[in-house]
């Protein structure tokens, strides 16, 4: 276990040892004992996380300022729309100042080209952790939360387990793509066989492919990018479909809208589950999803599906970074 984590930002899994990641699944381990126990572990009594959002959210900020308050602290949500941020305040100031506020400082901020370099802009500027909630590159903590229920379904040493992460059809809107890049980088890491299954106009970021690569080569695990949605999940331990916008193709909306009505077919339904490992492979995705149009009732409700396994767990390895490096 690492004990020297306090300080640390979290904005992608990818500057975190692997060392380093098991402590922090040791602990959420732990914290979801308790927590199920109803063990008190106010370890950050009188701390002070504050968290700015650009985008609206319903499991991230009801996970964080949950987490918090059992953790013994205080969340302080922080909208951009209706504070001095939407007039002029810029990263560096809110890092140098609501650094000196409080204790750890979480965002939110998806804009493509945009969201990750403001948060790391902000954790230059800041004395205290930065965490990220979720940016246009990656959405760390829904990775570790993906991780865990992995663990939880095949053990801690889940290589050799294939994991199918997939592009889905959606009308909602034009998703980032953060959670399935979080999730090759992380997967590649413990020795999974990881599938990014995605048509031609949805590729997910050249360095991260690279990236994911050289985790699976180093891991004894494989990577491979497909561009057959059924083909994704023959024989799967594990499918992830969620759908992405075509950001690398167009940044406008719009277009990646249109381009993405060609896919409609990409939907997640039983025929598709029986297809994973002895029809037994198991449904994960961060929600929410469009239902009956990414996956039908039946899958997202059905026996395959971890979906809340895995929402809950957002709050338990949320806390235990927090823990860690808020102390």
């Amino acid at each position: 276990m690492q004990s020297y984590l306090a300080g640390r930002d979290m904005i992608t899994t990818q500057e975190f040892t692997k060392d380093e990641l098991e402590t922090i699944f040791d602990v959420a381990f732990d914290l979801k004992r308790k927590r199920a126990l109803g063990e008190p572990h106010a370890y950050l009594r009188d701390k002070v996380l504050a968290m700015l959002f650009f985008f609206s959210s319903t499991r991230t900020r009801v996970s964080f300022e949950a987490g918090m308050a059992q953790l013994g602290g205080h969340a302080q949500f922080i909208d951009s729309r209706t504070t001095q941020i939407s007039h002029g305040d810029t990263g560096k100031e809110i890092g140098e100042i609501i650094g000196r506020y409080c204790d750890g400082i979480a965002i939110r901020q998806c804009d493509w080209g945009i969201g990750n370099d403001y948060i790391r802009g902000v954790a230059e500027a800041s004395r205290v952790p930065v965490l990220n909630m979720q940016c246009d590159y990656y959405h760390p903590f829904q990775g570790l939360a993906d991780m865990l229920t992995i663990f939880e379904r095949f053990g801690r040493n889940p290589r050799g387990k294939t994991i199918n992460v997939s592009y889905a059809y959606a009308s909602s809107y034009q998703k980032p793509m953060s959670a399935p890049q979080s999730l090759i980088l992380l997967a590649t890491r413990y020795g999974m066989n990881v599938r990014l299954t995605r048509p031609p106009e949805f590729k997910v970021m050249p360095d991260i492919v690279d990236q994911a690569a050289e985790n699976a080569q180093r891991s004894g695990g494989s990577f491979e990018v497909l561009d057959d949605f059924d083909a994704g999940f023959e024989g799967a331990d594990v499918v992830y479909p969620k759908s992405w916008g075509a950001m690398l193709t167009t940044t406008d909306n719009d277009e990646s809208a249109e381009i993405s009505k060609q896919y409609t077919d990409w939907i997640t339904d039983e025929r598709r589950m029986a297809l994973t490992n002895n029809g037994e492979g198991i449904y994960m995705h961060c929600l929410p999803a469009d239902r009956n149009i990414e996956v039908t009732d039946g899958v997202i409700d059905g026996r395959w599906s971890a979906v809340y396994d895995e929402a809950e767990n957002r709050l338990h390895v949320q806390k235990a970074v927090m823990a860690l490096t808020m102390r």
